[in-house]
């Protein structure tokens, strides 16, 4: 009995370790914000895969200061961690970080939001330019080809980048849709009401609002509801707040949506395929959707 005790735990431990070698990775992630349920979920399930594939995850939040996120890769580089994950806070300003880095020797990855600047081995992400079309073209359908948008942005970000060029080049082919303004809400629900309320004041004749995530949407919304006005919002991420406001009808009609799990999951198994020692493609593009009532209404 004993024996047989002793054999069972060692299937246990061996076995747990197959998948890696026997070696538990370090891996050092650091996030944009923990704060959204987008990043909740990939960060949730980045575990489940590191759980299974024997990697020990250092998790941390930069909560949308870039400092912060640089002394988090600093401290990763001091732990010689075997690789990275990074969800820069600012596309630009991440580079120099990312060098160093890279001097130590350390990989690189980048999830949802890339980084100009420094070598990354594998960037994994939403196809945000499909994802902007995929708004661009529900909101000209909202308007039937005419009306007056603006876009609540956020340019520090790169996917936000994507997903504005998509949905410019979508609304493009509408010569009666004409985008009047694009002020900066910083991916952020306060800010983003302020800049609602702002706009209602110097655009009054605003027909739609593209919104870059779904905290965009929730700011502008509530800035909508408070000047009793219904103008149409198309956002981004399928977050479960904006998935109750598009099911109660509110101005809030449609998201393009993303796969957060999946990216985190993902991100995981290219960090550990590398860390092996198998090729890794540059760029992993993830599917995108859209949901309005009628599909979420459909799910039910």
């Amino acid at each position: 009995m004993a024996l047989a005790l002793i054999a069972v735990v060692f299937c246990i431990v061996s076995c747990g370790k197959q998948q890696t070698g026997g070696k538990t990775y370090r891996v050092g992630v650091t996030l944009l914000t923990k704060s959204h349920p987008f990043y909740q979920q990939l960060e949730s399930a980045m575990q489940e895969v590191a759980d299974r594939e024997n990697v020990k995850l250092n998790i941390q939040s930069a909560e949308f200061d870039m400092k912060d996120q640089q002394a988090q890769i600093e401290n990763f580089i001091t732990q010689r961690v075997d690789a990275m994950v990074v969800c820069p806070v600012d596309s630009d300003t991440i580079g120099g970080a990312i060098e160093e880095a890279n001097k130590a020797k350390i990989p690189v990855f980048t999830a949802d939001i890339s980084a100009n600047g420094g070598d990354v081995v594998c960037h994994v992400a939403s196809d945000n330019i499909a994802g902007g079309r995929l708004a661009g073209e529900y909101m000209a359908k909202l308007l039937n080809g005419n009306g007056k948008i603006i876009i609540i942005d956020h340019p520090k970000v790169m996917s936000v980048r994507d997903r504005t060029k998509g949905f410019v080049e979508a609304v493009a082919k509408y010569p009666g849709i004409e985008i009047i303004a694009r002020p900066p809400g910083d991916g952020e629900r306060g800010k983003s009401m302020d800049v609602m309320e702002t706009m209602l004041q110097s655009h009054p004749e605003i027909n739609g609002v593209f919104a870059i995530n779904d905290s965009t949407a929730l700011g502008a919304l509530a800035a909508l509801r408070q000047a009793k006005k219904n103008i149409v919002i198309v956002g981004y991420d399928g977050d479960p707040e904006a998935r109750a406001e598009i099911l109660k009808g509110s101005p809030l009609k449609a998201d393009s949506v993303q796969y957060p799990r999946k990216i985190g999951a993902t991100t995981i198994e290219m960090v550990v395929k590398h860390l092996k020692g198998e090729q890794v493609p540059a760029k992993v593009p993830v599917e995108v959707g859209i949901i309005d009532k009628a599909s979420l209404e459909a799910q039910k």
